[in-house]
């Protein structure tokens, strides 16, 4: 089968098309016939093998699974031992990103965290929803009329459904960016916008009462500086010594009234149903940029990499 693989981490250029033979399931998974399979920060990170927990995760030296892509849509063509709950030709999806794969034509998946994929949605939009859905959806929880919410990396998979979700629930909603997207972000709906590379959301003198960090770059003194009093800080990922000197200075800050933390996403089928559950009422759409055979799969982790795409792209084998 063609797969795009890659033996040492790097960037895109460590990358290539290949035959690889096409792999077995084991007990508890399922092979699917990959339909469409959505490109992730997270992807960008096993790849480079940056932040050092991707490499924790995907192997210290080398990476241990060769082929990436973890937010997978399929046709289910062949089960592994212990597997009940689903059957060859039903359409599933989920967020694999400890065993990904999904950047090949079949790819095995443990079956307990993949959910059917209603009927109702397309292969690509499917695709687009369960990691980055489900971070949408886990770092919005409990927004109320009113609240003073900041979304720094707004224009991707996550920050962009984010934003949908923070509307409607009646926050005003602040989005951080390159300048590439502000006008976009306007037009999604952002009551304000900043351009990081113009100004520091920590060093504006204003304070928000949530903040939703897709990328952890500032320290625990700058977040502090913008959070209201009551505030809620959650970093989805970034480098391991900012996520460290964030948690280590949530003790000093919840003296202060203020939380500084990680968003702890609990992936896995119950959230997936529920996003997808989401989008079919129209609750939560992706913006789905483009849709890319598996020869461009280098070109768009690099572009998701440098932060360019707006909001998802899907790669179609």
């Amino acid at each position: 089968m063609k797969a795009v693989v890659h033996h040492r981490y790097g960037g895109p250029e460590v990358l290539g098309l290949a035959d690889i033979p096409v792999p077995e399931p084991g007990e508890g998974e399922v092979r699917v016939n990959v339909l469409a399979c959505a490109v992730n920060l997270s992807d960008w990170e096993y790849l480079t093998g940056s932040p050092f927990y991707a490499r924790m995760v995907g192997g210290y030296r080398r990476p241990k699974q060769p082929v990436l892509g973890s937010d997978i849509v399929g046709i289910v063509d062949k089960i592994g031992a212990g597997v009940t709950e689903f059957t060859p030709g039903q359409r599933i999806m989920g967020d694999f990103v400890m065993t990904r794969g999904g950047f090949a034509d079949h790819a095995c998946v443990p079956a307990d965290h993949a959910v059917e994929v209603p009927d109702t949605l397309s292969d690509e939009v499917a695709a687009c929803l369960p990691q980055a859905g489900g971070i949408a959806v886990w770092g919005t929880q409990g927004l109320a009329e009113g609240t003073n919410f900041l979304i720094n990396g707004a224009g991707g998979g996550s920050g962009t459904m984010a934003l949908q979700l923070a509307k409607a629930a009646g926050a005003r909603v602040t989005a951080v960016d390159n300048a590439g997207k502000i006008k976009w972000l306007t037009s999604l709906g952002a009551d304000a916008v900043i351009d990081y590379r113009e100004a520091d959301f920590t060093e504006t003198g204003e304070r928000w009462d949530r903040i939703l960090d897709m990328v952890a770059t500032r320290g625990p003194f700058g977040i502090s500086r913008a959070l209201a009093k009551g505030g809620t800080y959650r970093a989805v990922g970034g480098e391991v010594s900012v996520l460290l000197s964030l948690l280590a200075a949530n003790p000093l800050f919840r003296l202060r009234g203020k939380s500084i933390g990680m968003l702890l996403v609990p992936s896995g089928r119950d959230l997936t149903a529920r996003v997808a559950q989401m989008a079919v009422e129209g609750k939560i759409a992706p913006h789905l940029e483009d849709v890319l055979p598996l020869s461009e799969a280098p070109e768009a982790l690099r572009r998701t990499g440098q932060g360019e795409v707006r909001g998802k792209l899907v790669i179609r084998p």
